[in-house]
């Protein structure tokens, strides 16, 4: 059994990385990892009624390897599926995520002065640690079903170690989601939808509610909030407003209006108006997500569970290259409204939900 290798073993050329990713569902104390193949998977959860998870991609690390614990041999012959280990487990993630951190995460030029921060390495020779990619390496190693979660720091000539317990998982379900039948997705830049949710922070909202219908062939999209300072509206829309002139403007003049605030927009009933309300607070913890993506993917199944997923490029490493894309996926169980109420006002109690959906395909 000393012979081996190591469950997990990935070594990242940016701590920074994986960091602003896990940065994003960074609300709870412990997270639930899963390891595969493909990468690792961080999952969060509040109260059974939302869940987040960010899923760190292979293609993060410059090395990813991954070995199948085997099965004990008293086992092996057995049906019983629960003889194989599982490659799960919970972990603090506030741990974790101070580790990340631990030789900070600011913007290496703010400790130059103004007259050298043109010049990305004013001191750097062809053999520094920041030419070569080399600071920052993060190491993550998992020995065996059990062991401790191992993260190695490097930069410079400085090594960190740190060993972070593991925990036995706590299963619980996953807030199913009903991608075979969606009664409403939109795509937009993930920051416009921060600033609304911002702006409608200014009632103390308690609930949130997504409007969306078809206006003569133009998609609609609004977000109202309630709450006790009053009431607070957001409309999204593809048909710009009209007026006697306007200037002409270059196609890639930045402040040329956007010919289109919604990229995608579909609904299961052309004809209907799909209205559906969530807690506020439980979105507002989808803020850090939406802030930093690219775009977000919001859809509504059938049964009303909203799922926001957050497109988010990772800068690259010190040592240049191109940005990846990565995802992070949220998922709201919606609030109860009384029927004869038209949704002013609506229960505290949540509905149920339809099938499970664990793939990253909103775009």
């Amino acid at each position: 059994m000393e012979d081996e290798p190591p469950v997990l073993t990935a070594v990242s050329s940016s701590a920074r990385q994986l960091f602003a990713l896990l940065r994003c569902i960074g609300f709870a104390n412990k997270a639930h990892v899963l390891l595969s193949d493909e990468g690792l998977k961080f999952s969060v959860e509040e109260a059974s009624v939302m869940e987040a998870s960010a899923f760190l991609d292979k293609s993060l690390f410059t090395t990813y390897n991954f070995n199948s614990p085997p099965v004990p041999p008293s086992s092996a012959d057995s049906d019983d599926e629960e003889a194989t280990p599982q490659l799960t487990f919970h972990i603090s993630l506030a741990a974790l995520l101070e580790t990340l951190q631990i030789f900070g995460l600011t913007d290496p030029n703010a400790s130059r002065p103004p007259w050298a921060r043109d010049n990305p390495y004013p001191t750097s020779t062809a053999f520094s640690n920041n030419v070569l990619g080399m600071n920052n390496l993060c190491r993550i190693t998992y020995d065996a079903p059990g062991a401790p979660l191992s993260v190695i720091l490097t930069e410079a000539s400085i090594r960190t170690s740190c060993d972070l317990t593991t925990y036995e998982p706590e299963y619980t379900d996953e807030i199913p989601f009903d991608r075979q039948s969606l009664a409403f997705k939109t795509i937009m830049r993930g920051n416009w939808l921060y600033d609304a949710i911002l702006e409608l922070s200014s009632t103390s909202p308690e609930k949130l509610t997504m409007h969306a219908k078809t206006v003569r062939g133009k998609p609609f999209f609004a977000l109202s909030s309630t709450g006790t300072l009053g009431s607070a509206r957001v409309e999204f829309n593809n048909q710009l407003p009209k007026s006697s002139f306007r200037a002409p403007v270059a196609p890639d003049d930045a402040n040329a209006p956007p010919a289109n605030l919604l990229e995608t927009f579909q609904l299961l009933d052309p004809g209907a108006v799909l209205r559906q309300s969530y807690k506020y607070s439980l979105i507002q913890k989808a803020a850090r997500a939406m802030s930093v993506a690219t775009k977000v993917s919001v859809r509504v199944d059938a049964q009303g569970v909203l799922s926001m997923q957050f497109m988010i490029e990772v800068e690259p490493a010190a040592g240049g290259g191109t940005s990846k894309v990565s995802f992070v996926d949220f998922r709201f169980v919606p609030l109860v409204e009384d029927e004869d109420e038209e949704g002013d006002e609506g229960d505290d109690t949540f509905a149920q939900h339809g099938q499970p959906d664990d793939e990253y395909d909103a775009f």
